[in-house]
This record gives C-alpha cells, structure tokens and sequence, in this order.
C-alpha cells in the first residue's frame, strides 16, 4: 500500500515539474551560440578577442504562464550590467529576431566575464514580465587559426599569383580582417575579408612583381577592431623572365618604336595568347 502511494506521489511529482517546464517563459538565444534559457539561467557565449563586437540574437516567440504560445513577446534585448569599459546596444524595438551589440573593452585582459542581460516585455503588454540571464565570455586574442599557401612562389614578370589565405574563425565575432603585404615593391592592395563566427573559409589574395628577382616579404592578416589579433607569415616570390612572358608584355605594352615594328608586336602578342591558350 505505501509502496503504491509513493509510486503516485513520484508521478504526480514528475508531472508537475513537467507541466512547470512546459508552462515557463523562455527565450530562445539563436547566436552567436543556439541555447533555451529560463529565467536566471547561464548562456556561454564562447570566444571573444579584446576590443571585437558580437551579437547576441534572439526570438521574440516564448510562452506565457499558462503555456500559450506568444510569438512576439519579448519586445527587447538590453544589458543590466557590464565589465568595466565594454559597452552594449539594446535591439531595436520589436525586431525579429532581436540582435544586441556588445563590444568587449580594448584593454580587457584575458580571461572569463560575465554580465547580466534581460528580454523585456515593454509594458509587460502580454503578461510575461522580464526574463534575466548571465552571460559568460572568454577574452582571449586567440580566436582564430590560419594559414597561407604557397609560402613560395615562382612567377612571370608582371604576372599576378593567387595566395590562398584559410582563415578558421573561432570565436563569437564577425570580424573584418585586413590582408596585406609589406615588403614587395610592386603595387600590391590590401583586401578586407569578412571572417563570420563559427566558420572556416579560404580567400585568394593576388601578389605580383614587375621586375624579375627574389623578393622575401611578410603576408599579414589583421583584425581591424583589435591590434592583438594578428597572423604574418614570411613569403618568397620568385619573378622569372622567359621569351613567352616577354612576348606577352611587349604585345600588349604602349608602342614607342616606329610604326613599322607594329606588325611585329601582333605576331609576339598572338604568339603568347596561342601558347596560354594551349598549355594554361
């Protein structure tokens, strides 16, 4: 008897706490990590560099006391306290999904922070009050694994060769990263890459010289919101003239000799499309 009166109080118990967890309101974090959170619970952002921005994203959709559905109740998502000089901008009013900016301070040291951030309710219009949480994120410039092949390069005079640059970003930012080159004479552009959060992708940066040679120079890559996160890799170009490459720059160059040698010129430049055409 008292053994079946305890199994039906382990039920009814186990059904209550079932009906509580259907019945709470939650919010549903969508970045820069995926994470259901009740009132007073913990998200672990992850990895953040000094001085980088990220986002907090989520739904506006929860629940209200009784278990009915609302989907847009949360109206907002604010900071209720902050590290000492980092900074946060609220989501904007009904937006969907709502999307707040923290930037971690520039001088921050490494190691683990937490702050509290809230959904609200405005009004609390659809009865559901506010829903706090704790964020906890690891500052560190190591947020982020790269590299760059090939480290030596042999090309023609004039002629661009693509670098591939592989950048795995793992933190919590998405981060615009410089590349650039110092130390090669030539013209050489830098190009700013978009490294989203979470994920790992390969851009091809074109590097040239004009005149022949050996040239060993360094390949940058650069966060552009924290000088502490950086990569360089030392490259060497090797610039070779040969008859085809010669052809080709003569063929397409400003002529300056007289107009007689321009039949020439033709025949040199067809020379070196026919030779790209068949063996390139």
């Amino acid at each position: 008897m008292a053994s079946g009166f305890a199994k039906m109080l382990l039920f009814a118990t186990v059904f209550s706490l079932m009906a509580f967890s259907a019945s709470a309101t939650y919010l549903t974090v969508e970045g820069p990590v995926s994470a259901l959170l009740y009132n007073n619970g913990t998200l672990n952002v992850g990895k953040v560099g000094p001085g980088e921005s990220f986002y907090v994203l989520a739904s506006p959709a929860t629940a209200n006391a009784s278990g009915v559905i609302v989907n847009i109740g949360w109206d907002r998502l604010e900071a209720v306290t902050l590290p000492s000089g980092w900074s946060a901008q609220p989501s904007p009013l009904y937006e969907n999904p709502m999307k707040m900016k923290i930037t971690v301070g520039s001088t921050t040291v490494n190691g683990t922070y937490t702050m509290v951030l809230r959904a609200v309710n405005v009004g609390n219009y659809s009865k559901l009050g506010n829903l706090t949480f704790t964020a906890e994120i690891n500052v560190t410039p190591d947020v982020l694994s790269t590299n760059v092949t090939p480290v030596d390069v042999v090309a023609g005079v004039g002629q661009p060769v693509n670098l591939n640059i592989a950048i795995n970003n793992t933190g919590a930012s998405d981060d615009p990263f410089l590349i650039n080159v110092y130390g090669l004479p030539a013209w050489n552009q830098p190009t700013e890459v978009i490294a989203t959060h979470s994920t790992s992708n390969t851009y091809l940066y074109p590097i040239f010289e004009n005149e022949p040679g050996v040239y060993t120079f360094n390949l940058t890559i650069n966060s552009t919101t924290s000088p502490l996160i950086h990569k360089t890799y030392p490259i060497t170009l090797t610039v070779q003239s040969s008859l085809i490459n010669d052809f080709s720059a003569t063929g397409q160059g400003v002529v300056l000799s007289p107009i007689i040698y321009e039949p020439a010129y033709a025949v040199m430049l067809l020379i070196s499309d026919v030779y790209h055409l068949i063996f390139k």
